[in-house]
């Protein structure tokens, strides 16, 4: 029986922290609009930038768990495809990341000043037109629910909350150095290279994991 505080065991919310990790840490839409933002008009700007990231998530994690996951619940048959999905798009996000000529989220892209509520603006729609942060809600999040543990709601809530921390950490800290190490990988193309193949090959393995993995 799990604890009414914590409905989802601490293994299982290890993984999807690791997953969520991962998922992070891949080049993405949000990762290369804060890092650019922040290269280009200042830490303060990417900040304002990752709170509409972040009420991104909250809209995300909200559409899931009042609804998707009841489905999933019901429909054995929609578990499946969901889960397939969700390690289809493993699988291409692990190949954008070791194929040829692959890119890195510290890529900067020269962008013109905003006002901070263009800002936020800007980085909820980035998040909500994300499919990376779409499919880890939409098909990823829901395969860590078991209905049997208790509250479908409050596991998702509880996975969709370390899911969130975990993004908004890391995303903060690459505002923060983004430029330097922006720099330190354009200098060093080997660091860069390394950097894709080690996230790709992470994604990779939980691809394969989450395709046998009922």
């Amino acid at each position: 029986m799990s604890d009414p505080l914590l409905p989802v065991p601490l293994p299982v919310l290890g993984g999807f922290a690791a997953l969520s990790l991962g998922m992070v840490l891949t080049p993405g839409p949000n990762m290369a609009y804060l890092v650019s933002r922040s290269i280009c008009q200042g830490r303060a700007a990417g900040l304002v930038s990752l709170a509409g990231v972040g009420t991104g998530f909250v809209i995300f994690l909200t559409a899931t768990v009042l609804g998707l996951t009841a489905m999933l619940a019901a429909l054995p048959l929609a578990f499946d495809i969901v889960r397939w999905a969700g390690a289809a798009y493993l699988a291409w996000l692990a190949w954008n990341a070791l194929r040829p000529g692959g890119h890195s989220p510290f890529q900067v892209r020269d962008l013109p000043p905003d006002s901070p509520r263009r800002l936020y603006m800007m980085g909820l729609v980035t998040n909500l037109l994300n499919p990376k942060a779409a499919m880890l809600y939409l098909s990823l999040l829901p395969q860590f629910i078991d209905p049997a543990r208790g509250s479908v709601l409050a596991q998702g809530l509880e996975l969709g909350a370390v899911q969130i921390v975990i993004s908004l950490s890391v995303n903060a800290i690459f505002i923060v150095v983004g430029g330097g190490i922006a720099h330190f990988l354009a200098s060093r193309p080997a660091w860069a290279r390394a950097q894709r193949v080690a996230m790709g090959t992470v994604l990779a393995g939980l691809a394969a994991h989450m395709a046998v993995n009922r």
